[in-house]
């Protein structure tokens, strides 16, 4: 049973400036809660109880946003505001763990991965999910991460979450090579290779690594000797494909949809989309969308 997943937030969030200044852009909110939360979520859904945050010293706010605030909390209790302080308690269900290592320095997504070694061990299988991608799963269950899981055990291959993408997008992303053939929403599919950000007359397919991933604990040791490669950093994609040639590696192709936070145009479309279902502030969003739509 995979337990365990790695959450790389030691980034400098370049790409959500001036937001990401003072504050850590994981911590940036959709409707009414934090990016970072709705990630973990997502991985407590799926079975997961030890969230293994990669961190930097810049970002204590994330650390404490999942930890317990007594005087808060006491102060809620005697306001008698029960409802905001049962939010306040589920953000972390009480079988869960929250556990945070340091990246020391910036040398790319396979290091911060790596850095996560102490804690998870090199033998068992684990998930490593990107805080800036919200995998919506509304309506569908059990969710992506769980059915990819599934998919891990069955076959004891790695999997890659990807999802399709229109076809003059696919120079944005890294996309995978299954030659030729698909797999359908919630099946997974061997792979070849992951071309990264392929001309679009060239692109293999149409489907994107989307950063969710489930990898088994070797690769550990393969990231350790892989050497640095684009940006001089140790790159997270040269170690799967060291596990894709000696073992093979499947494409899981999700059922949901993503949306990009760590772009100002990806994290605007999250807060229409959970805005608008919100079980509170639904009714009142989709009235301000009314209403402005109309001013155009």
């Amino acid at each position: 049973m995979i337990n365990k997943a790695v959450l790389p937030v030691a980034g400098f969030g370049t790409r959500c400036l001036p937001a990401s200044k003072a504050i850590p852009k994981e911590m940036i909110t959709i409707v009414d809660r934090p990016v970072i939360q709705y990630v973990v979520q997502e991985a407590v859904a799926a079975g997961i109880r030890d969230i293994v945050l990669v961190t930097h010293g810049t970002k204590s706010a994330i650390e404490n946003h999942f930890d317990k605030h007594f005087e808060l909390e006491a102060s809620l209790e005697a306001k008698g505001k029960t409802e905001l302080l049962e939010e306040l308690r589920s953000i972390v269900p009480a079988d869960v763990n929250i556990i945070s290592v340091r990246q020391p320095e910036p040398l790319g997504l396979g290091h911060a991965v790596l850095c996560a070694r102490p804690v998870v061990g090199d033998v068992e299988p684990f998930v490593v999910l990107l805080p800036d991608v919200l995998v919506d799963g509304e309506g569908i269950k059990p969710n992506d991460l769980a059915g990819m899981i599934a998919a891990f055990e069955a076959s004891h291959h790695s999997q890659l979450m990807v999802e399709e993408v229109p076809h003059d997008m696919v120079h944005k992303y890294g996309i995978v090579d299954t030659g030729g053939e698909l797999p359908g929403p919630g099946e997974s599919r061997p792979i070849a290779g992951v071309v990264e950000k392929p001309p679009v007359d060239e692109a293999p397919s149409d489907l994107a690594v989307i950063g969710r991933y489930v990898l088994p604990g070797r690769i550990f040791s393969l990231l350790a000797d892989t050497p640095p490669g684009a940006g001089n950093e140790i790159q997270l994609t040269d170690a799967i494909e060291t596990l894709r040639r000696e073992e093979g590696v499947d494409a899981w192709r999700m059922r949901g949809k993503t949306y990009d936070c760590g772009h100002q145009l990806g994290y605007l479309e999250a807060i229409l989309a959970y805005g608008r279902r919100h079980p509170r502030y639904g009714r009142g969003f989709r009235e301000l969308l009314t209403r402005y739509a109309g001013e155009e």
